[in-house]
């Protein structure tokens, strides 16, 4: 989609004026979009400046979108058509716009990331920008002299030593008043040769502010590092360890994150020292150069605006804890059997294209299917899962169009595209329904079981086509959905509740 920028718009507001927006939106004459007051007619969340290109299809999807909002975004290659999500009271809409850019659709990269890491509370965060000066010290920590002189204390033993900083505290209380101190320092001076004793003859790093001492690390330019420095971070990447003077440190850090102006050629001799390294980065996104004019100018006139503005906050904010919550929710979501085997055959498919894929990189996909699926809602992994990998599987940029499109058309469901489409309709007739107060109850719900009865008949025939019981399941999961919304209904005007079925028969017979 190039010259395209890619746009999420959230629109809250009563159901007949959503409707009605959806339906001018959707043919590209949508009204003006400035944000209007909360009087039931809509409200957006976002700005969008043109209609919907032509040929941006419209097609339904099932989930909210965690992952997407006003600050931050997917590279615009991540979507090639338009998804809408129709709920109570809202709508979203993730499309393409041609040529102007919403306010905050291209950050910086290393601005992205900082923003993201700005919205997790109560993590130890390291920054640093790398280079070829850049050594050991400035990352891992230094080595505690102190450690190393006979009778000597590290500070780092100090500092957490209850009973030696009560003890600093008199003292410095004692000083302050003038007393005698020097019961109190002989008793210190005993305190520090015991817990010599007992920290004795082990080097100690100093890490208080390094990487051994966080849990979001940010190297920025990491690839222009120094040799000895990649060395020390493929073993902090792969087993969260850090050796120095014979003593290895555990490293907490949950994330690494790395930006880079450029991506290393692996087939220059002096470069592919920087490949393994690049393979440990398991997620990658390439951020393209802005080539359209207007949109340029238009990203630099939003800068130019926003000079001397407060930095925005993050869109929502996570504690630690939280975070950790999550990694273990999203470690319980279920691989099945099938979705391993369609892995496989991935694999087998994009080698035969030339595209190397190690054995390392295939066993180690299933946490980034899983998360996508935890995002969703789902306790379970769908094939339709394993389109996130188009950020994993890639090694070289070229090879990201060939990935993502074996991965859509290998592993999209369109049946569940299909019956999402369905549900959507059914809760747009559901809402007209809702909305119709002032017809006569017998008129409001004969229109809509026409409606649901029409949805009904392309039910039967998908259900009769159905290959497997997953594929049963999902259809009988969408028809139970509607038929809650149609006893729903039958309740609301006091009605008499007739399944879908029986009144699909009463109406061939």
């Amino acid at each position: 989609m190039k010259g395209y920028v890619e746009c999420l718009l959230q629109v809250t507001g009563d159901a007949a004026g959503l409707n009605t927006f959806d339906k001018l939106f959707r043919s590209g004459k949508g009204p003006s979009w400035a944000d209007r007051a909360s009087d039931g007619a809509p409200r957006y969340s976002l700005h969008a400046l043109f209609p919907v290109p032509e040929a941006i299809q419209r097609r339904g999807y099932g989930t909210a979108g965690h992952l997407w909002c006003g600050d931050f975004w997917d590279v615009p290659d991540d979507l090639v058509d338009m998804q809408a999500k129709r709920l109570l009271g809202k709508r979203y809409y993730r499309f393409y716009t041609p040529g102007g850019v919403p306010e905050n659709v291209f950050l910086k990269a290393s601005y992205a990331v900082n923003l993201f890491r700005e919205g997790i509370t109560g993590a130890r965060q390291f920054e640093r920008l790398m280079s070829k000066q850049t050594d050991e010290e400035a990352l891992f920590g230094r080595l505690d002299l102190s450690s190393l002189i006979p009778g000597g204390v590290p500070d780092e033993v100090l500092s957490r030593d209850s009973r030696y900083q009560a003890m600093q505290r008199k003292l410095d209380a004692c000083l302050a008043d003038r007393k005698d101190t020097r019961a109190l320092v002989e008793e210190m001076e005993q305190y520090r040769k015991a817990l010599s004793a007992l920290h004795s003859g082990a080097p100690r790093t100093i890490i208080r502010g390094k990487i051994p001492d966080s849990h979001i690390c940010f190297l920025d330019e990491i690839f222009k590092a120094s040799d000895g420095i990649l060395n020390a971070l493929l073993t902090a990447l792969n087993e969260r360890r850090y050796t120095n003077e014979g003593t290895t440190i555990d490293i907490p850090t949950i994330s690494f994150f790395s930006a880079s102006n450029e991506i290393p050629n692996f087939s220059n001799p002096e470069e592919k020292i920087l490949k393994p390294l690049y393979d440990r980065f398991e997620l990658k996104v390439v951020t393209e150069y802005v080539e359209d004019r207007a949109a340029r100018l238009s990203v630099l006139k939003g800068k130019q605006a926003r000079q001397g503005q407060l930095k925005p906050l993050p869109a929502a904010l996570v504690t630690l804890d939280e975070l950790e919550e999550m990694q273990q929710d999203v470690a319980g979501v279920a691989v099945p059997d099938s979705v391993n085997e369609l892995m496989d055959d991935v694999l087998c498919e994009l080698r035969g294209k030339g595209i190397h894929i190690s054995d390392r990189k295939y066993f180690s996909y299933a946490p980034i299917a899983q998360a996508k699926a935890w995002l969703e809602g789902r306790d379970t992994v769908e094939s339709s899962d394993l389109t996130i990998l188009r950020h994993y599987l890639w090694t070289a940029p070229e090879e990201r169009a060939v990935i993502q499109g074996t991965l859509e058309r290998m592993c999209n469901d369109p049946l569940k595209d299909r019956l999402d489409g369905i549900l959507a309709s059914a809760l747009e007739s559901y809402e007209d329904f809702n909305q119709s107060v002032d017809a006569p109850a017998a008129r409001r719900i004969g229109k809509l079981r026409d409606e649901y009865l029409r949805l009904y008949e392309q039910i039967a025939q998908m259900d009769a086509a159905a290959q497997n019981d997953g594929e049963r399941q999902k259809i009988q999961d969408c028809l139970n959905e509607m038929e809650k919304q149609s006893q729903a209904a039958c309740d609301a005007i006091h009605f008499s509740y007739v399944p879908l079925s029986e009144l699909h028969d009463l109406k061939a017979g």
